[in-house]
């Protein structure tokens, strides 16, 4: 979920670009974004992606015209450390939550928890947990479930790129997990828990890295809190063309940059390859484009042509 936050007043129009922030635990994504559109005295801010509040690590936090970009930072893919306390389910599949069976004996070899562990690797469906922010009728699940009025949203499809037990002290489990967006971690340890014999919620959870970035880039939020002005945090900000790395990139002149931000009609043919070689003709791929100054103009699609060009996001030059 992206979660936006506006001001009118003390705008700072000329910072666009995402922070990495390492979020620590019993804090809300929300709250982050706040500290930080605090700190930079930005008109915008969001997420890319949010964190359970027990959780920690990893959140991309969107300033101002970067806020455009969070969809597109949404969809890649993460990466977790965890602990998995076997034994006892909750409710909420974490230690924030109430417990929901009798607690149980945990008499499982190593060779069975890598191995169930192992099972899940690939293509799974997952129903998503009643206490999560997906909404039902406009209202967050988790609001209904505090109600007693908990709504289980139908399975769907995510893949676990790669899962490994990096250690077993039980009744604690750790592991590392990569996975495509959209995984519930909470989930997953609770349906190895319970394919186990035993049950189990998490007791820890980490993201070390979404969508490409890692928790080497990021900043404690403890630092944003005690920076006491946005100099020290700007430095620090990833341009807006940095933050899609992975997305092809062409340069425009800057005539051609005017005519993007009237809207006028645009081809492949019309753009420059920064890499000299030509764009295969992809439909439905994204593109980036950039101007002298190597500052986001627009992302396109490519129609079903594969050389006609649709908007997806234009932005105005810094500082207008």
């Amino acid at each position: 979920m992206t979660q936006y936050q506006q001001s009118e007043t003390s705008r700072q129009p000329d910072l666009h670009g995402i922070l990495v922030i390492d979020k620590p635990a019993d804090i809300s994504s929300a709250r982050v974004v706040a500290v930080v559109k605090k700190a930079l005295k930005a008109g915008k801010a969001g997420h890319a992606g949010t964190l359970d509040p027990f959780a920690e690590g990893v959140l991309i936090c969107c300033v101002n015209q970067a806020t455009r970009l969070a969809g597109y930072l949404l969809h890649g893919p993460k990466k977790y450390v965890a602990e998995l306390k076997l034994g006892q389910e909750t409710d909420t599949q974490d230690l924030t939550g109430t417990a929901v069976s009798v607690p149980a004996a945990v008499d499982c070899s190593p060779q069975t928890i890598c191995a169930v562990f192992e099972s899940y690797k690939g293509i799974i469906e997952q129903s998503p947990p009643v206490y999560s922010a997906l909404k039902h009728n406009g209202v967050p699940l988790y609001k209904l479930a505090r109600r007693g009025q908990p709504v289980q949203k139908p399975p769907r499809q995510v893949q676990i790129y790669d899962i490994c037990v990096a250690d077993i002290d039980l009744p604690y489990v750790r592991f590392e997990v990569s996975c495509s967006a959209g995984t519930y971690i909470r989930t997953l340890g609770a349906d190895i828990g319970r394919e186990l014999g035993c049950g189990g919620h998490l007791s820890a959870l980490k993201r070390i890295e979404s969508s490409g970035f890692t928790l080497d880039q990021a900043i404690p939020l403890s630092a944003i809190e005690k920076s006491g002005g946005m100099k020290k945090l700007s430095s620090k900000m990833i341009s807006m063309r940095e933050a899609l790395p992975d997305m092809p990139e062409f340069y425009a002149e800057d005539h051609l940059v005017e005519k993007i931000r009237n809207g006028q009609k645009l081809t492949i043919n019309n753009l420059t390859s920064f890499s000299g070689t030509e764009m295969a003709r992809q439909v439905n791929s994204y593109l980036k484009i950039v101007d002298r100054q190597q500052e986001l103009v627009a992302v396109v699609k490519q129609d079903t042509t594969g050389d006609r060009l649709t908007y997806c996001c234009v932005f105005p030059k810094h500082g207008t």
